[in-house]
């Protein structure tokens, strides 16, 4: 029976820490199960625009994009979550009242708003883009702004007590550090978009797979018939119905073959 496996990038494809370079075992694997008949998917945070050549060259058949708000399949697009100018704008305008520090992403770009202080890691984020040119100082004064999801630095200066609940009206609010949040509309989410995939392929869900390594996978794992956490995912892997080895230690190799990924 055909399979399919939606990959997590950022710790499960590409190592977080050191050179971020992909292990040679992560190629082989995506190639056995290729060759065996099996889909893969990338199932990612990243907008469109951050997913870059060195993930598309990899062989995926499809793209799960920015938590669920695009996805595409054989180079074709399937879905995507328009927000309205003026929606965006007014999310902004909160953002920006009680004092945090976002970064607004776009399938096709990254908007910043220079009126907001600089907090980390945003602020880091956001610099470390435009070192690898993923970012090209675009705002949210530009008269082409839009975005499909989000992510927020505050401090004690913020005035979360009422911008929390206000941003809450419309996004799920995905804690991803102490002082650091990613934002999705509520109607998307790496489950949703896995869904999508699955009924679009006519799957059925004990045939879909998911691998990550962070809580923010913790929605794809309720959309699949089988959930895998990778070793360097230790608050991800009490959720797992399997933990496979470190990315470091040819995990996800491990887990692929551990699952029957390779057999033709």
């Amino acid at each position: 029976m055909k399979k399919i496996m939606f990959f997590d990038v950022d710790g499960t494809l590409i190592p977080e820490d050191g050179d971020h370079v992909v292990p040679e075992s992560t190629f082989e694997a995506l190639r056995l199960a290729r060759k065996a008949g099996n889909l893969l998917f990338v199932n990612t945070g990243r907008t469109p625009v951050m997913v870059g050549e060195k993930i598309r060259s990899m062989g995926f058949d499809g793209f799960i994009c920015g938590c669920g708000t695009y996805i595409e399949c054989g180079g074709r697009e399937l879905f995507y979550n328009r927000l309205s100018r003026e929606f965006c704008l007014s999310v902004a305008e909160t953002v920006r009242k009680y004092d945090g520090c976002p970064m607004y992403e776009h399938r096709g770009g990254i908007f910043s708003d220079p009126k907001t202080r600089r907090i980390e890691p945003v602020c880091g984020i956001h610099d470390s883009l435009g070192i690898n040119g993923l970012s090209d100082n675009r705002t949210v004064y530009d008269d082409d702004f839009i975005f499909d999801k989000f992510v927020l630095s505050f401090d004690e200066k913020t005035d979360l007590e009422h911008l929390r609940p206000k941003i809450e009206e419309d996004f799920a609010w995905i804690e991803r550090g102490e002082t650091f949040a990613e934002l999705v509309p509520k109607n998307c989410s790496k489950a949703t978009g896995i869904d999508f995939v699955r009924e679009r392929l006519g799957l059925e869900r004990g045939q879909c797979y998911a691998i990550g390594d962070s809580l923010n996978d913790l929605p794809m794992f309720s959309a699949v018939g089988t959930s895998i956490s990778m070793g360097n995912g230790e608050m991800l892997a009490p959720y797992a119905d399997y933990v496979t080895d470190d990315i470091h230690a040819d995990g996800l190799y491990k887990a692929m073959e551990h699952f029957g990924f390779f057999e033709e």
